[in-house]
């Protein structure tokens, strides 16, 4: 029996040992193996980043400024931090050893603290007694080039993956692209004679952090020759020579991103002009250049959509539309992974029908659409004139659209032209995105803009418009990179339950009201019967009325006490069925599990001794 018991004991110190053993060569072996479970893969890099990645050029160094001590009594930002740390860790295992990570906790009144200001970090106050937070990430490359998310917002976790691979991206590779803008709208900020100084638009300071901006005259004729791509924001009024030119540059085979308008909401004409107000809401075309593409745009007409339309009911207002995932192409990796996309007053693009040009849609209205003047937005003071008379078409009106493919001169070289001049067309052809809107592009339409924490964004129209940057550039990988989904799970039936029970409750409050307001007609009604020399005496018909009404308040708070109550035990029903399943039910499987493994261990053992036995 010793002996047993000796073995037995010898051989737990063996299995510890070889545990302890396993673990430290599994940790050197397998190091940076991971397997994800996760329903979201929450904890896999998509593609993209880690083409990133890779592809970096230069070291780059991530600083991640976390308050420890102001953030204890904030669980869910630490929650999120760690979130964060786990991200972090995973950039850096894919790097190639060219991403290192700081970790910092800038202390109140420390070094750090200065450290992580001058970086431009923002410090969010938590509680009256002055504690601030310090909660973002800055970053550098060998060049001293500077990128900064000023606060990490929980919020926005799903971004997370994208700012941050857009943030390595711009560091680790650091010959940054030039974008040429060409707009006759104040997307750059400055002075406004009617708003006096006014800040970029958001759209213009992401284009600004990703690229090398240069700022194209509309009046110089020609297009700089170090310009990549061009972009074109409500291209009013342009001249020959200058629409000659961006011809030819396109022919040449650079890539052009177009936001046409036939009504930009956002030019506000000449403001010292007092006829100003007649002239907002011009129009802009590019002329016989869509022609030359195999392009129809009518720059008098816009899009109307009973379906897209915001709003509801009597306060839709179907001249601005937010189109959702079912109006865009899910097929282009500019349009893909799009949510929500808010058009203002837009026209529509349709191939010509002897283009010889393809001719690709990204985003279209719904089937409830019509054109309408685009004159009657002018001065339009009620949204639901424009429902008078508008009868949807039952036609799909593409708002965005993408054209590639050969294409010929629409104009003939000037007399002292300064390029050699293009009849046609490179073998690649032309590659072109067009979006019948302008005033997308603005703040108001997909970003509100916060003092502290920045901007936020409630619609993809800064994506859609940086995608196609990205997308005539080339660069595929941010673009490939999908919205994470956040780590919060919630308890989906819990919530059903909630919004169930709130909702008759609501119903019971609703009728409560209503009754008290009937009963209250009634007493005023019978009070005014009674004629002004007996308003102070209280009819026994009254006392019943009173008395009714008094009862029945009673059992309707009764009622919504029960609500309350039914509420609470829902959903502690279900809180008990999720505890008895983790604390009783796996463990019990468990040990049944463990309990067949041994019978069926012991009967092995059982069966060579009774061999031996019989024989």
């Amino acid at each position: 029996m010793k002996k047993q018991s000796y073995v037995s004991l010898g051989s737990l110190v063996l299995l510890l040992i070889l545990f302890i053993a396993l673990n430290m060569i599994s940790g050197n072996l397998l190091k940076g193996f991971r397997l994800d479970l996760t329903e979201n893969r929450l904890f896999t890099l998509s593609e993209g980043t880690v083409n990133i990645l890779q592809d970096l050029e230069e070291p780059v160094t991530l600083y991640f400024y976390f308050s420890q001590d102001a953030s204890r009594e904030i669980p869910a930002v630490r929650a999120y931090a760690k979130r964060v740390n786990e991200l972090l860790d995973e950039f850096v295992d894919r790097s190639s050893g060219l991403l290192s990570i700081k970790r910092i906790d800038p202390k109140p009144f420390s070094e750090e603290e200065d450290q992580a200001a001058a970086f431009g970090l923002q410090a969010a106050p938590i509680n009256t007694a002055g504690d601030t937070l310090y909660f973002g990430i800055a970053g550098s490359n060998s060049l001293d080039d500077v990128q900064v998310m000023p606060f990490l917002q929980p919020s926005k976790e799903k971004f997370l993956e994208y700012d941050l691979a857009k943030m390595v991206s711009s560091l680790g590779q650091p010959e940054r692209k030039v974008l040429g803008i060409l707009s006759t709208l104040r997307m750059s900020g400055g002075y406004d004679p009617a708003a006096g100084m006014t800040e970029p638009w958001v759209v213009y300071q992401q284009l600004e952090q990703l690229f090398e901006l240069r700022t194209v005259d509309a009046s110089a004729g020609e297009v700089p020759p170090e310009v990549d791509v061009l972009m074109l924001v409500h291209p009013r009024d342009l001249a020959q020579d200058m629409l000659y030119a961006i011809e030819q540059f396109v022919l040449r085979g650079g890539g052009l991103v177009a936001f046409v308008d036939p009504f930009a909401e956002s030019d506000r004409g000449d403001p010292n002009d007092p006829m100003a107000q007649m002239q907002m809401g011009s129009s802009s075309s590019l002329g016989s250049l869509l022609d030359a593409w195999g392009i129809d745009y009518d720059p008098s007409r816009v899009v109307g959509d009973l379906q897209f339309g915001i709003g509801n009911g009597a306060q839709r207002h179907i001249g601005i539309l937010s189109v959702p995932a079912d109006g865009m192409n899910d097929e282009n990796i500019v349009s893909a992974d799009l949510e929500v996309v808010n058009f203002s007053s837009a026209g529509w693009l349709k191939p010509d029908e002897n283009a010889q040009t393809t001719f690709e849609v990204l985003v279209e209205s719904s089937e409830n659409a019509a054109p309408m003047d685009a004159s009657r937005l002018r001065f339009l003071a009620n949204p639901n004139d424009l429902l008078d008379g508008f009868k949807p078409s039952g036609e799909r009106y593409p708002l965005a659209v993408r054209v590639t493919g050969p294409a010929r001169a629409s104009m003939p070289a000037p007399v002292e032209a300064a390029v050699e001049h293009r009849d046609a067309s490179v073998e690649a052809g032309i590659n072109v995105l067009l979006m019948a809107d302008s005033d997308l592009l603005t703040d108001r339409m997909w970003v509100q803009v916060q003092p502290l924490f920045g901007a936020t964004a409630f619609a993809d129209n800064g994506n859609l418009a940086i995608n196609a940057v990205d997308n005539m550039l080339g660069n595929r990988d941010l673009i490939s990179i999908r919205t994470r989904a956040t780590s919060a799970r919630p308890f989906d039936r819990v919530e059903e339950i909630r919004v169930a029970a709130e909702r008759s409750f609501r119903q019971t409050e609703e009728r409560l009201q209503l009754e008290l307001e009937e009963t209250e007609r009634r007493l005023t009604e019978l009070q005014a019967a009674k004629g002004e020399g007996d308003l102070t005496v209280i009819s026994d018909e009254q006392q019943e009325e009173i008395q009714r009404f008094m009862d029945r308040r009673l059992e309707i708070r009764r009622e919504l006490r029960q609500v309350q109550h039914d509420l609470r035990r829902d959903i502690d029903r279900l809180d008990t069925r999720i505890k008895v399943v983790n604390i009783v039910l796996v463990p019990a499987l468990v040990m049944v599990m463990a309990l067949a493994y041994a019978m069926r261990r012991r009967r092995r053992q059982r069966q060579p001794q009774s061999m031996e036995a019989e024989a």
